[in-house]
């Protein structure tokens, strides 16, 4: 359950687990054991958990399921909680230390294979965890409390993980951390995003590397650098914002104003011809009143982000912004705000992908579905951006899932909201 970081996680354990116990798909009917990993970080994100936790009960009455083992973030922020509310579960684990849940079910894990894991995506790409856990301390994020202290991956074993990934087809790596641009300061004394990012791209086999979650603050301007330098990085950034207000801002405890991001973001576009970019915005958060969330309107005009995806603002027990905050806007003000906002980005996203109409783009090819090939450009992540539909002649292809993988030259013939039309060149 939750973000691509739990799944880096489940893959990881995965790979001791196999050697003991056959994965089966999680749709099969009957399992010996179900392993839950699930996300504690927003309201939305926890019911769906519990839900999965309570249908899986449901499925160990009927004799489907022998045992049910929960870990991950929710498992680890309400530890005590838990075991009480749901006692058919057989055993409980957090989100840190994954050797007692491994101890339990009978698995030892060779510390030569750590690096190793079984992919649950399409092979040919995969999401690379550069570090755990999180020094930020913003007002709304439970991050910090249910993964501790930041804590990076050493550049070696992020390289042999690499050289691992490719080995099994792997030619996208998708860098991830709850902040990417924090990488190295525990372990180098400097931020050494950058200098990841060459050792990765010297990997034989991989050709793109994205990067995800980077923090504005302190931004190193040396990742722009190799952005723009390396054709092996694509010119995609994934950058939460959250707001524009230096009010909101401040109550957030970014430690940005407006005028710091309003100069990051001219410098990326400047540096990094080009690029496209990636936010995430919170909307009804204490102190965005009515000129708040204008002020932030009108930003999102004039930025035009390619891509920007928003939620509405969840008070988490346990945050600053739940002990010191009143949540003054009602589920229906914060509804009305979110919908004003993605009407905003639905026209410059369209607008973005109409500017592409004619050009001719790498893409890569995630999916065949009847006589379409399913693709993605650099400017394109994985489950979270559009796509770009290849319509090709199912005559001339003798196994179009042999194209899964594969790396192709289209020109974009035509544009919707967030997918792109395209033809082979």
């Amino acid at each position: 359950m939750g973000c691509s970081k739990n799944q880096v996680d489940s893959e990881h354990l995965l790979y001791p687990l196999s050697s003991v116990y056959e994965p089966v798909s999680p749709s099969d009917r009957t399992s010996d054991v179900v392993l839950i990993n699930t996300c504690g970080f927003i309201g939305d994100a926890k019911e769906e958990s519990i839900q999965m936790i309570l249908e899986t009960v449901e499925r160990k009455k009927r004799g489907d399921v022998g045992k049910i083992v929960v870990f991950g973030c929710l498992s680890e922020r309400y530890a005590s909680e838990m075991p009480e509310l749901v006692p058919e579960v057989d055993a409980w684990f957090g989100a840190r230390n994954f050797e007692p849940l491994l101890d339990y079910m009978g698995v030892g894990r060779d510390l030569r294979n750590a690096n190793r894991r079984i992919l649950t995506n399409a092979p040919h790409y995969a999401f690379l965890k550069i570090s755990e856990g999180c020094d930020r301390r913003c007002s709304y994020c439970a991050i910090p409390f249910i993964r501790g202290r930041h804590r990076s991956v050493p550049m070696e074993d992020l390289v042999e993980e690499a050289g691992f990934l490719a080995s099994k087809g792997v030619k996208e790596l998708i860098v991830i951390a709850q902040d990417t641009t924090y990488y190295g300061l525990d372990l180098y004394g400097r931020r050494a995003l950058a200098e990841l990012l060459g050792k990765l791209s010297d990997v034989e086999g991989i050709e793109w590397i994205r990067i995800h979650y980077s923090y504005p603050a302190d931004f190193p301007d040396d990742v722009l650098d190799v952005m723009a330098g390396n054709p092996k990085v694509c010119r995609y950034m994934d950058i939460p914002l959250q707001h524009i207000s230096d009010n909101v801002l401040d109550n957030m405890h970014r430690h940005v104003d407006g005028a710091w991001t309003r100069a990051l973001i001219s410098r990326m576009r400047e540096r990094v011809p080009g690029v496209v970019l990636r936010t995430t915005m919170i909307v009804g958060h204490p102190g965005e009143g009515r000129k708040e969330f204008n002020e932030l309107l009108k930003f999102v005009k004039e930025a035009r982000f390619e891509r920007l995806g928003a939620f509405k603002y969840s008070e988490e027990e346990g945050t600053y912004g739940a002990g010191h905050f009143r949540d003054s806007a009602s589920s229906r003000t914060k509804q009305s705000r979110l919908d004003r906002l993605m009407e905003v980005q639905k026209e410059i996203s369209l607008d973005f992908n109409l500017s592409r109409v004619g050009s001719k783009e790498k893409v890569i090819v995630d999916s065949v579905s009847d006589d379409i090939l399913v693709c993605r450009s650099e400017f394109e992540s994985p489950d979270v951006d559009g796509e770009i539909l290849v319509r090709y002649d199912v005559g001339s292809v003798e196994n179009p899932e042999s194209l899964v993988g594969t790396f192709l030259t289209v020109r974009i013939t035509g544009a919707d909201d967030y997918d792109l039309i395209a033809e082979l060149v």
